[in-house]
């Protein structure tokens, strides 16, 4: 039996009056979806618990099988490992945004974009390492460069419990008074200022400007925590496997999971990925794995920045691009079974995650939907999972 788990991020929603009351996914042409959830079977799972933040990093433990009250420390630690960092018992890690931030009148600060426009890889890169040898930074402390935007900071001695926040979290929003804060968050804040005029003069970022770009002209980090520990598929289940994806979060679940992280030349995270190079691999993993996990994230992308229209084409690039060739490949190898869902709700209306139940499909299911692939119409199918961890049980067949 091959497996694989095919997550669209961010592709859940709230009905859009635009759209005639429907969601993205209900306006999308989804037949690859559409036809999964008429012969299999479809529900909604809760991926984020309840008082649980409704990040990514908290839906994929879930979706993954790992309850996020037991496990979760917190994201950065995640995409340590996916970078190969491996964290002391003293050092917190966290994610460190290259972001832009417009500077307005009497000293207020908007966090205008959490992604500095989608900064490329080679530029980001080039930034990080200057950054890296002109920030005043502590004995111990390191910075490791990521894809695009996302990045990684190291801390030791530093509290893991910082209220840190998530700039997609506040985009167009005034961050004044989250910088200006004093006490246990000080050295952290001083961090982001000290980037402040090394970004003005960074060679990457004049050259953005002549171009008319967004710049990179402050650090964020956030999500923060310490290593973790959790059994692998191998240990539950006798299964291995592989990640495909092209953010480092999602790459450092498969590494603590012991699915391994397969880098895709082309992988951009944004609507702009090589889709057919990801299939390609996930489907070439599957010829000498039990399991495969194919991550996409641009329906996510495309919520932050509040383009609908982006975000309906990403849902269908995902259908067309991604689960209809990955359905083809996986009738040739056989006995197959697929999970399709996204991890969350990102709704265009609030350019935010949302802890909502998210749909899923089991193809082949043990009850045949006859229904599409929607928000509307899993709730209506009538099958729930209150605890998200406890869905791929079902999907492997291991129930206890």
């Amino acid at each position: 039996m091959k497996y694989a788990i095919l997550v669209g991020d961010g592709m859940g929603d709230y009905a859009i009056p635009e759209l005639g009351n429907q969601t993205p996914l209900e306006s999308a042409d989804t037949p690859h979806m559409d036809a999964l959830a008429q012969g299999g079977l479809l529900g909604l799972v809760r991926t984020i618990p309840k008082n649980m933040e409704a990040g990514s990093d908290v839906a994929n433990l879930s979706i993954m099988g790992y309850d996020p009250a037991v496990y979760h420390t917190g994201r950065a630690p995640l995409e340590a490992a996916s970078m190969g960092v491996s964290l002391a018992d003293n050092e917190v890690a966290f994610r460190l945004n290259l972001i832009n931030l417009t500077f307005k009148r009497g000293g207020h600060l908007i966090m205008r974009d959490h992604s500095a426009g989608n900064i490329s890889t080679a530029e980001a890169h080039a930034i990080i390492e200057d950054l890296a040898g002109k920030l005043p930074l502590e004995k111990g402390q390191k910075i490791y460069p990521g894809v695009s935007y996302r990045h990684l900071l190291v801390w030791p001695g530093l509290k893991s419990s910082l209220p840190t926040i998530a700039p997609h979290d506040y985009l167009d929003q005034d961050v004044t008074a989250y910088l200006n804060q004093s006490g246990e968050m000080k050295p952290l804040l001083d961090l982001i200022q000290a980037s402040w005029p090394l970004l003005e003069k960074n060679p990457v970022n004049l050259k953005r400007k002549a171009k008319g770009l967004l710049v990179a002209n402050s650090i964020w980090p956030w999500g923060q925590g310490r290593g973790l520990t959790m059994p692998t598929y191998q240990e539950r289940w006798g299964i291995n496997g592989a990640v495909v994806s092209a953010v480092d979060l999602i790459k450092g679940l498969g590494v603590y999971a012991g699915l391994k992280p397969i880098n895709v030349p082309g992988a951009t995270g944004f609507i702009d990925t090589d889709y057919e190079a990801k299939v390609k691999a996930a489907l070439n993993s599957l010829k000498r794995t039990d399991l495969v996990f194919l991550h996409i994230e641009a329906p996510d992308e495309a919520s932050h920045q509040g383009n609908l229209q982006e975000k309906i084409k990403a849902i269908e690039f995902f259908d067309s691009r991604v689960v209809g060739p990955m359905r083809a490949g996986l009738i040739e190898m056989g006995d197959f079974r697929m999970l399709i869902l996204c991890d969350h709700f990102t709704p265009i209306s609030v350019k935010t995650h949302t802890p909502e139940p998210v749909p899923f499909i089991i193809f082949p299911g043990p009850l045949p939907s006859n229904r599409a692939y929607s928000e509307k119409q899993a709730s209506e199918a009538g099958i729930y999972f209150e605890q998200g961890h406890t869905l791929i049980d079902l999907f492997l067949d291991k129930q206890k």
